[in-house]
């Protein structure tokens, strides 16, 4: 595997463990879904599909890019060379 799918790996598990996993509820743009799918990679950033309370049609969401930002900052940061003193 290439480091880059390794990266989307742990973050796609991250993101379960923030909520955005199967059969859980969140609300995402001012709606609330009923999550259907676990976290896939999409384009830059990461999807999920989930059916809208609202219209019970089902749909991708796109998961906030703020989130996926700061679990990238935190993968980076853990990655880091170790420096001891």
């Amino acid at each position: 595997m290439t480091k880059q799918s390794d990266n989307q790996l742990v973050i796609c598990e991250r993101l379960r463990e923030l909520g955005y996993g199967s059969q859980r509820h969140v609300r995402l743009y001012g709606e609330q879904f009923h999550l259907i799918s676990d976290p896939i990679p999409d384009g830059d950033g990461f999807a999920v599909e989930g059916i809208a309370h609202s219209s019970g049609r089902s749909r991708y969401i796109r998961i906030p890019l703020s989130v996926v930002h700061t679990l990238r900052q935190e993968l980076t940061f853990d990655a880091g060379p170790n420096i001891t003193a």
